[in-house]
């Protein structure tokens, strides 16, 4: 997966997530309220992999150009 995709996968992670919890809530569900918890945090680690990725792809952008420069 690129940076993009594993930040909308995390963002969608993230709303199903909270959605569950809220649902869990509101019937009393302890266990869905859990499950969305997980799949929140789950969506928070996607976007911060798709961030990671972004900035090492940046800096070998940067590495590149200013290699190019120097020639």
């Amino acid at each position: 997966m690129g940076s993009t995709s594993d930040k909308a996968s995390g963002l969608t992670n993230e709303a199903i997530g909270n959605i569950k919890q809220g649902v869990g809530k509101a019937v009393g569900n302890e266990r869905l309220q859990a499950e969305g918890a997980a799949q929140e945090l789950k969506g928070e680690a996607q976007q911060a992999v798709g961030d990671a990725k972004a900035a090492v792809k940046k800096g070998a952008d940067d590495l590149s150009d200013a290699a190019h420069r120097k020639l």
